[in-house]
């Protein structure tokens, strides 16, 4: 407050009875938003803890809002969960190349998938899941390796340029056999897994709204746009992405939104 020159000592107490009503009326409103229960369900005892960032959870901790400039003009809300033991060393931007897409072939939640995830102990995860409700879970930050891709042909890594160069801690890898030797996707490439079952089921719209918010994200943090490919490219005879998602994959290789 600016006091100019009719500002008088009667103002003061004026101005120290104004702000104590003022005070004690926000007192009780925030009070009384602290209170309310929409929903009916009985208050928790104590906050709920935000996921570990020091520990590898055995829990399926409550995903926490990640809010940030770019993510909130696409109108993407995402969450994140993330796991220490799902980060296998650094993929600064001048190593993305490749949005690798997945389907769980299987149902259940974004936070579900990640817990089984966790519980499975192989050390594999992808960047985001998607739920069939347009949920959107960050798991693995952007400039950080994830095992999502995991083994590729015998000779995909000269093909899609992405040399093995140490930068990958290969934890928990397990060979699948001399055709598939090649791992060096994983240090070149961001992975969504779409929750999704069965070959021929249909794909949300929620579900592909939110995909197309994702990858647009992946644009903007990057400044650049990666090749789009499913797993199966990288692994012959993986069924992720399934039959039904054809028609979108080659929209989003063609204009980068499944329309």
């Amino acid at each position: 407050m600016t006091m100019g020159p009719s500002w008088r000592p009667g103002c003061r107490r004026h101005c120290r009875r104004w702000c104590h009503v003022a005070l004690v009326g926000l007192l009780v409103a925030v009070a009384g938003a602290c209170t309310h229960n929409p929903t009916g369900a009985a208050s928790p005892s104590a906050p709920v803890p935000a996921a570990p960032t020091t520990a590898p959870p055995v829990s399926d901790p409550t995903p926490t809002p990640t809010p940030s400039a770019s993510s909130t003009a696409l109108g993407l809300a995402m969450q994140q969960d993330l796991r220490p033991q799902f980060q296998h060393g650094p993929k600064p931007a001048e190593y993305q190349k490749y949005i690798v897409l997945h389907d769980t072939e299987g149902g259940g939640t974004p936070a579900s998938v990640v817990a089984w995830w966790a519980n499975e102990g192989q050390l594999i995860a992808a960047h985001f899941v998607i739920g069939t409700d347009g949920t959107v879970l960050l798991v693995v930050p952007l400039d950080v390796i994830a095992h999502h891709a995991g083994f590729g042909d015998t000779g995909h890594d000269a093909a899609y340029g992405v040399p093995e160069d140490g930068r990958d801690d290969r934890r928990g890898t397990r060979p699948v056999g001399a055709w598939a030797s090649d791992y060096g996707m994983n240090s070149y490439s961001v992975g969504i897994e779409l929750i999704h079952k069965g070959q021929h089921a249909a794909y949300p719209q929620a579900q592909l709204d939110a995909l197309d918010r994702v990858i647009a994200y992946i644009d903007a943090y990057y400044g650049f746009e990666s090749t789009i490919i499913d797993h199966k490219a990288w692994r012959t005879g993986n069924s992720d992405t399934s039959r039904a998602f054809a028609t979108y994959l080659a929209a989003y290789q063609d204009h980068r939104t499944h329309t």
